[in-house]
């Protein structure tokens, strides 16, 4: 394994690299195998089996994430959904109380808003800005406080040190979704919180061709998930985890690129007559800019916008663009745009959506790895023709 002190684009690609080779083999090979052989474990939790997610390809991921957080222990799952409702169920029992985010990926919304009402586990919606307000929301039976590194779809900042810190004063367990910055840009376990999430499907991959999530966090917390999970049953398959290992070596230097092509992009769409609104903390005038720069490396590749034209106009460019891929999800080698009404929120009630400042004619940006230059001249044209 790479050592702690190395430099964080040398962990990415040797981290969780088990040594000696196996057989000589540079890359990980893939083990598919469903069963193991029995070796003396004395715990179920223990036994050597896919479901239970501590496969050697397992493994290797789990230490690769551990160490680029800089965290105590990590786990992959079946889903970046299966991670958060896993971990959330991990910490949270019948009775027991959360404060949330009041701005979150639609599906992360739904099922705090919605399915764990059904545990029995209550919640109250928290503006991650305003600190003195939480206070009036916490109650006796609250257990956690669940966030977004940088909210999607409105790319949003909250004041996460004061989060954490909120946490610690009052024993609560932290949760945090790193999905949009990834651990290039922001590293959650330094900053004081107790567990980071991922869906890996995005950044960690980058490469749009497999489902997974993590969970990053202490060990003794990561246990608790681990147990849960295996009951659960929302384990990744060996295969994918190959491809997410491999995926995960080039994080730094795709991140780079979309950092940088991200800001290019923020900064164009603001400067264009049709444009109204351009989300992305990366940009001067963005409400939490300062604060951004202070906590992360990078601003992400993921930006939001709205057309002066309202939901015709979104739809035009959406008609116009060539590069981008008119597609659900971000963080792949390709540009990707979408509205949020229709894809990550459509499951949202519209009065909702609209509470939390999603227009319908809101548009996502995922930037990907084409040129810059190719990629504003694309957007260029579309607002041309809208």
């Amino acid at each position: 394994m790479a050592k702690k002190s190395e430099h964080l684009d040398t962990r990415i690609v040797h981290a969780g690299d088990v040594h000696p080779r196996i057989l000589g083999a540079v890359s990980m090979p893939v083990f598919q195998s469903s069963i193991y052989e029995y070796s003396g474990e004395t715990s179920y939790h223990d036994l050597k089996y896919i479901r239970l997610n501590n496969t050697p390809n397992h493994q290797a991921l789990h230490r690769k994430l551990a160490s680029l957080e800089g965290a105590e222990d990590a786990l992959v799952t079946g889903s970046g959904m299966a991670a958060i409702s896993t971990a959330l169920l991990s910490v949270l029992s019948a009775g027991d109380h959360l404060l949330a985010q009041d701005c979150l990926y639609g599906g992360t919304h739904e099922f705090i808003a919605r399915d764990l009402k059904s545990f029995d586990v209550s919640c109250d919606f928290i503006n991650a800005d305003e600190p003195a307000s939480w206070k009036k929301k916490i109650k006796r039976n609250t257990r956690a406080i669940y966030v977004e590194t940088m909210t999607n779809p409105l790319l949003q900042v909250g004041d996460l040190e004061a989060v954490a810190r909120f946490a610690k004063e009052r024993g609560l367990v932290s949760l945090i979704d790193n999905t949009s910055a990834s651990p290039v840009n922001f590293r959650p376990a330094q900053r004081g919180f107790d567990l980071s999430l991922h869906s890996a499907t995005k950044y960690l991959n980058g490469h749009s061709d497999i489902v997974a999530g993590a969970v990053v966090g202490s060990r003794s917390l990561i246990e608790k998930v681990t147990h849960r999970l295996n009951h659960l049953g929302g384990s990744l398959d060996p295969h994918a985890c190959f491809l997410l290992d491999r995926g995960m070596k080039t994080l730094a230097v795709r991140m780079e690129r979309q950092n940088r092509t991200a800001l290019e992009l923020a900064r164009f769409l603001e400067r264009q007559p049709k444009v109204a609104r351009v989300n992305y903390p990366g940009l001067e005038n963005h409400p939490r800019h300062h604060r951004a720069r202070e906590l992360f490396d990078g601003f992400g590749g993921l930006l939001s916008f709205e057309m002066k034209g309202g939901l015709k106009a979104a739809e035009r460019v959406l008609g116009r663009v060539t590069l981008p891929a008119v597609a659900p999800s971000f963080g792949g080698v390709e540009s990707l745009i979408t509205r949020p009404a229709t894809t990550s929120h459509s499951g949202m009630p519209a009065k909702e959506r609209r509470r939390m400042g999603i227009s319908d004619g809101l548009i996502r940006v995922s930037v990907g790895l084409e040129a810059a230059e190719d990629l504003l001249a694309d957007f260029e044209r579309a607002l041309a023709a809208a």
